[in-house]
């Protein structure tokens, strides 16, 4: 199942309250904005009228007219011929369009007040659904687009760096789990798997570079490079090994340094084991203290972090001489 982590949450209460007391300001046409519930689109400005389609959470609407509590709107839907617009990039140019009248009632627009902390908030409270055993179907998506719409509305708002973030991040944990369900993902190699797409990454770091959202954007390109299965062999693990303390290296202060020195740290110790099995003791004893010396690295560096305590459980292990890899049982 898709790991989503939980977020810093705005709670959906305060949501609420923000999206029904939200004073609306004069609208013109053309205006761009984005709708937080589930709507319906209808042929005219009448719920008795034929409904044309359904809107999801975070999909972009643009203002055509207005008709007392009734809104006319273009709204972008996706492809008109994919299966499941759930995966719909919205960015891509051919997608389908669905003309008609919506309620006017959860549709943020740039000139709605606190707009930006309105989007976020429907963001987090989807994403927590998505993390619920039985949660919503599809709310993984609808966080991934409103935590975009944040940063196309309010592409100053304070909160857009992190939104662009969580909707890249997001997408890349849809696209990760697709990719380790293919055959191919077994494979040693990663040039025999399809690449997680990286352009969204890379628009975190291109649109806000030199942020920590940036540091952690660029620590997710690792996962392309890594093997799939390593087949008992040791040049796998050392060369992941390597990436992940360069990474750790060059960014230092990223939120994501502590998980890449564990990870490095990790796969060192498994080369103690993978190193005897090859008949290379002297490359066995040199991988272990390195994984002692990066686990020590981790637990001095950055000891308030959870990697952190499990640095310290791994540096034990190893100190222990237990095996962290393979069928070996003492």
């Amino acid at each position: 199942m898709m790991r989503v982590c939980l977020r810093e949450a705005i709670l959906p209460a305060l949501v609420l309250a923000m999206l029904l007391g939200a004073a609306s300001a004069p609208l013109s046409a053309a205006d761009h904005g984005t709708i937080v519930r589930e709507g319906i689109i209808y042929i005219s400005p009448d719920a008795n009228s034929h409904k044309l389609a359904q809107v999801e959470r975070g999909r972009e609407v643009v203002l055509l007219d207005k008709s007392h509590n009734w809104l006319q709107v273009e709204a972008l839907l996706g492809f008109a011929n994919n299966p499941d617009p759930a995966f719909i990039e919205d960015e891509d140019a051919e997608r389908k369009t669905v003309t008609g009248w919506i309620v006017d009632a959860g549709v943020v627009w740039a000139s709605t007040p606190n707009g930006d902390r309105i989007i976020y908030g429907a963001a987090v409270d989807s994403e927590d659904e998505a993390s619920r055993a039985h949660g919503r179907r599809g709310a993984a998506q609808d966080a991934l687009r409103l935590y975009r719409r944040v940063y196309d509305i309010f592409p100053s708002s304070p909160l857009a760096a992190e939104a662009l973030y969580r909707a890249a991040d997001i997408r890349w944990q849809i696209e990760k789990s697709d990719m380790q369900s293919r055959p191919s993902a077994r494979e040693k190699d990663s040039f025999y798997r399809q690449a997680i797409d990286e352009e969204q990454m890379k628009l975190v770091i291109k649109k806000f570079p030199g942020t920590k959202w940036a540091e952690m954007a660029s620590f997710h390109f690792i996962d392309n490079k890594l093997c799939g299965d390593w087949q008992g062999t040791s040049k796998c693990p050392d060369k992941e090994a390597d990436m992940y303390e360069k990474y750790a290296k060059e960014h230092p202060q990223s939120p994501s340094a502590p998980e890449a020195l564990y990870d490095a740290a990790w796969r060192r110790a498994a080369l103690i084991e993978i190193y005897k099995t090859e008949e290379q003791p002297k490359k066995s004893d040199k991988a272990r203290e390195q994984a002692i010396g990066l686990a020590q690295q981790l637990v001095a560096q950055y000891p308030q972090s959870d990697w952190s305590s499990r640095g310290q459980t791994l540096l034990y292990l190893v100190q222990q001489g237990v095996p962290t890899y393979g069928n070996a049982i003492q």
